[in-house]
């Protein structure tokens, strides 16, 4: 992992200036991200009483599912799913940390327990990114701190009798972003992944949440944020369009901007051209192994995978390729090997215009 020096909080010449080796690794070739987490865990057909273990034996709440949970019940699994991730080829592994604030975990009744599964997680991480780089002397390799959606949306009524009412406020997601936030960077984390994001304003609440804690800390981390496209329509699930979220939330410097989840890799490719256009920032892509078939599962072979990324890095629409739901470590050695001779994405001197955005953007010339 890399070491962090102090950053301002003043605006920055170019979002991803002063990260050192993370900023580098960037600029030098294509990045490669980890797979899926959940995919991982699901191969090891952990019971209840796994992800109870001694610790949780009397927890009140069923706790199968909560894969977070498990980096303090069984951390050896998650490790060896990062070292497995290193030794394909990854440059960046995620935290286990997807569902880890209060808000998500208020469905295992183990809100309590959050600030310690985000520190903890970014340990384990990093404990798999220092064993990588000893492996190979003089190999670089990163933790980014995974900062899910949660369950709850706040642009939409979850009741179709009450569209005025929220689930959620943009409070109340703020804090509990900023708990989460909070824990990862004291673990460590060289970035902050904001990631499989359906709602622009739950977004607006993590960014809100990290610039708090950029201010309370002085200094700054990469801030990484992946959207996902639902289905063909090429909107949010809150209903934007890539161009109309891109530019909600190209006030907050992102240091890398992609898509992830949802569609697979060959789906996405309009809305990834669009955005590789439009981002003064990195761009980066992790798709599904292919849309799920008729059982919940991921068809798509790493060499079907490696031939779509590898076809995106050719193209020059992307700085960071991985993989989401359905991918493992052999999709990922995929395409680290698909995209190695390729050059990253150039980072584009666009013209200055006012651009507004609601559902759809607009550019006032």
């Amino acid at each position: 992992m890399s070491s962090h020096s102090p950053h301002p909080t003043a605006p920055l010449a170019h979002p991803a200036v002063g990260f050192g080796p993370f900023h580098e690794l960037f600029q030098s070739r294509v990045a490669i991200l980890d797979g899926a987490m959940g995919t991982m865990i699901q191969s090891h057909a952990l019971t209840e009483a796994d992800f109870r273990g001694a610790r949780f034996a009397a927890h009140p709440h069923d706790l199968r599912g909560n894969n977070d949970l498990l980096c303090l019940i069984r951390p050896d699994i998650i490790e060896g799913i990062h070292r497995e991730y290193f030794a394909a080829g990854a440059d960046i592994v995620t935290t286990n940390t997807f569902n880890s604030t209060t808000i998500s975990q208020a469905d295992y009744h183990a809100e309590s327990v959050v600030p310690e599964i985000n520190l903890t997680a970014a340990q384990i991480a990093g404990r798999a990114a220092h064993q990588a780089e000893a492996a190979t002397p003089g190999r670089r390799c990163f933790v980014a701190g995974g900062i899910g959606p949660t369950n709850r949306t706040a642009s939409m009524s979850p009741d179709v009798n009450r569209p005025d009412y929220r689930a959620v406020t943009f409070d109340q997601l703020a804090a509990a972003y900023l708990e989460q936030a909070r824990a990862l960077v004291a673990g460590g984390v060289d970035a902050l992944l904001i990631e499989t994001i359906f709602d622009t304003l739950n977004a607006k609440a993590a960014l809100f949440a990290l610039e708090t804690l950029f201010d309370e800390i002085d200094r700054r981390l990469p801030v990484m944020i992946s959207v996902t496209i639902t289905d063909a329509s090429g909107r949010t699930l809150s209903g934007q369009t890539i161009a109309a979220f891109y530019r909600s939330i190209a006030h907050a410097r992102p240091f890398s901007v992609g898509l992830n989840c949802a569609l697979g890799g060959k789906q996405m490719r309009p809305y990834l051209e669009e955005l590789s256009g439009l981002a003064e920032c990195f761009v980066t892509c992790h798709p599904n192994a292919g849309l799920p078939n008729a059982f919940g599962g991921y068809d798509e072979s790493p060499a079907d995978m490696a031939a779509v990324l590898g076809e995106f890095a050719r193209a020059g629409f992307v700085n960071l390729v991985g993989g989401c739901c359905g991918s493992t470590p052999a999709h990922i050695a995929a395409i680290a090997a698909a995209v190695r001779a390729c050059p990253p994405r150039a980072l584009p001197a666009l013209p200055r215009h006012l651009q507004l955005s609601g559902l759809e953007a607009l550019t006032v010339a």
